[in-house]
């Protein structure tokens, strides 16, 4: 069984879900200069996390189904963050505390080495975009987040992912093309 859904199960299980949240479209999670320490496990739909630089997004990441998501700076830190996550498409989210997550995660071995995985993943997948925003072309970085997430082109519209590339929906719809 994937070890993350087997953790999600887990908590299911322990009944350590906060309440369950509903996002219409364009509804805001959380906005710049807020502080949230909860976590969200997404049921249904999609969203975005970005950050405003004059008056354009840059969208740093996606969250859709079977995926958590988080203002993860704000997590950690506990002090607020300039990131707003705004849902993309009507979503569903189970919300976790802070609290009641990390005292879980701590409750066994298997459950924090499944955190530090999801960590470890996360800082990765981090690592690659910089890497290819920094150096690749713009065809090669649509070929590596198409290798790496083949699910995001399913979950979201184009002109999103263009944003997230950093390149115009033109660009991105020339590039699928050829």
């Amino acid at each position: 069984m994937n070890p993350i859904l087997n953790f999600i199960e887990k908590i299911d299980q322990q009944n350590l879900w906060d309440k369950t949240l509903k996002l219409n479209r364009k509804g805001y999670l959380k906005v710049s200069g807020s502080v949230d320490t909860n976590l969200y496990f997404i049921v249904s739909g999609s969203l975005k996390i970005y950050v405003l630089d004059e008056f354009e997004e840059n969208i740093i990441r996606f969250g859709y189904i079977d995926n958590f998501i988080s203002s993860l700076d704000s997590f950690i830190t506990e002090k607020p963050s300039d990131v707003y996550i705004q849902a993309i498409k009507r979503t569903e989210l189970k919300v976790i505390k802070k609290p009641a997550f990390m005292s879980f995660v701590e409750s066994s071995e298997e459950n924090t080495k499944i955190w530090q995985l999801i960590l470890m993943n996360l800082i990765v997948q981090q690592m690659e975009r910089e890497r290819d925003i920094l150096t690749a072309s713009p065809k090669e970085r649509y070929k590596r987040v198409l290798a790496r997430s083949p699910q995001l082109f399913q979950e979201i519209p184009n002109k999103y992912i263009a944003s997230y590339l950093r390149m115009t929906p033109e660009t991105l719809s020339r590039i699928k093309k050829s």
